[in-house]
């Protein structure tokens, strides 16, 4: 074995060097610490600044009365701009203190001072304005109520200075005494962990280098995938007899953990499959359930009034109206399970105005704009009829003006844009909020309904794309009409 390199030195000799190493850092370390103990005393006896600060404080306010005495005496320009002087000098002192709310007796004190001072000085400026103004008697009694109030700062300052004067010895004293304490106890307990250390380490090199050496080989060989492999059985009850048998144990558990995780993933797996089985069943049946909805009223309503149109009139216009009532229910219960293209949705709506026309006379005035390239596109069927039913019963029937639905289908290179507007009753924000929602409380007990609702174009719409918020309704008010506007991906939804 080299011997020349760091990792071929002896164990017993990198030891050595680790734990002197760490013994050496450890007392660096106290050292600092020991540095950062004598700054804190420092700072502690900084603590005492702040009876200097009061003191200063009180000087500077025994100078103001002084002079504003001088002046109110003498009244001379020195006077005065002593008197200035003093009181800018008094008021940067003040700033100082702290004028917060708090419980603090400290701090109690100093918002006090504070208060006191600032109506100190507005007696003292407004005893020199009455002096220039040769107001005798007024500038007599401002000084007379300054110098009361003097008094009472005073007794308030030397109060605090007393209080902080206790605080700060009494917490000064502890903390020496403390940190007095720490730095002694650093030193002796440093001092007997480094000769221990030394004792010990060379006590219990000799026994650890062959286990240690043998542990790193078969350690590598775990490193590899080889868990076949274990250390030598030992009864030594020493820390490399606890390693060697922690280890075993440990190459065991690895081995049987990397089993339980194998079959772990594999179970999570088929569980996921599993779990995205069951989302798609239970979305295709709830398309197919939302689909099947239809009212039979419609139906039965419609075929009465082809019933009395034969009554009335030859058999050419019930033969058209007939086809087209078959035409319109064939295509609801042939595509209930299944998507259409838009020329097939159009065809449909077409047949519902054209029965709504004959049982009411031709009321129904429909347009459409449609873009002829989009009309090979797939959407979810029974979408389009549904929304001009809705603007028929609940926007333009029974209104004292000429009811008009317009469709507009436009598209871009992504998205389909359809639009159903009306010149209706119009709908309020409320309103439009519980139907966008699914709250619309609609029901389909109406007789004049295919059943199938807003509620249940928007579910649909949003399984078979698998997005929300494709469609949005908008309404100036009442009988200022409302728009319905389908944002349709091109490309997506059911396949």
């Amino acid at each position: 074995m080299n011997k020349t390199r760091w990792k071929d030195i002896p164990l017993a000799r990198k030891v050595i060097l680790a734990v002197g190493s760490i013994m050496t850092m450890m007392l660096a370390i106290n050292v600092i610490l020991y540095g950062q103990v004598n700054k804190t005393i420092k700072r502690m006896d900084t603590v005492y600044s702040s009876n200097v600060n009061l003191t200063e404080l009180s000087d500077s306010l025994k100078t103001v009365q002084e002079d504003l005495y001088a002046y109110l005496s003498v009244k001379s320009s020195d006077s005065l701009e002593n008197y200035y002087r003093s009181e800018q000098n008094y008021l940067t002192l003040l700033d100082k203190l702290s004028d917060q709310i708090s419980s603090n007796p400290s701090k109690l004190l100093e918002r006090n001072i504070k208060s006191m001072s600032e109506t100190y000085v507005r007696l003292t400026g407004d005893a020199v304005t009455a002096k220039r103004s040769r107001n005798v008697e007024k500038y007599k009694e401002l000084y007379d109520r300054s110098q009361q109030l003097y008094g009472y700062i005073n007794s308030y300052i030397n109060e605090l200075n007393n209080q902080q004067f206790r605080n700060n010895s009494s917490s000064y004293q502890t903390l020496r005494e403390m940190l007095e304490y720490l730095e002694i106890s650093s030193l002796v307990l440093m001092s007997i962990m480094m000769g221990l250390g030394a004792m010990m380490l060379f006590g219990i090199t000799k026994g650890m280098i062959e286990p240690l050496t043998n542990l790193a080989e078969t350690a590598n060989l775990v490193g590899q995938g080889n868990f076949n492999v274990k250390m030598p059985r030992t009864d030594a009850l020493d820390e490399v007899g606890i390693v060697t048998r922690a280890f075993n144990t440990m190459v065991e558990s690895l081995e049987e953990y990397i089993i339980r995780t194998k079959e772990s993933m594999e179970k999570e797996q088929q569980m996921m499959e599993k779990e995205l089985l069951m989302k798609n069943h239970l979305k295709e049946a709830q398309l197919k359930y939302l689909q099947s909805q239809i009212n039979p009223h419609f139906l039965f309503n419609s075929l009465n009034a082809g019933a009395q149109l034969a009554m009335m009139e030859d058999a050419e216009k019930t033969c058209i109206f007939v086809e087209k009532m078959a035409d319109f229910f064939r295509y609801n219960v042939k595509k209930g399970l299944e998507d259409a293209s838009l020329e097939e949705e159009l065809t449909a709506v077409d047949n519902y105005i054209y029965i709504l026309n004959v049982r009411f006379a031709g009321d129904i005035h429909f347009t459409k704009v449609v873009d002829a390239r989009l009309m090979d596109c797939r959407v979810p069927s029974m979408i389009l009829q549904p929304i001009v039913e809705n603007a028929v019963n609940h926007g333009i029937r029974n209104i004292d003006w000429e009811g008009k639905i317009l469709l507009e289908i436009t598209g871009t290179e992504d998205m389909i844009h359809i639009r159903i507007k009306d010149n209706g009753k119009g709908m309020s924000r409320e309103r439009i909020c519980e139907v966008l929602s699914g709250n619309s409380g609609e029901g389909e007990e109406q007789s004049d309904s295919t059943g199938v609702g807003m509620n249940n174009v928007i579910s649909r719409l949003e399984l078979y794309y698998n997005q929300k918020n494709l469609v949005d309704i908008s309404s100036q008010g009442k009988n200022m009409g409302t728009e319905v506007t389908l944002r349709l991906p091109r490309t997506g939804g059911k396949k």
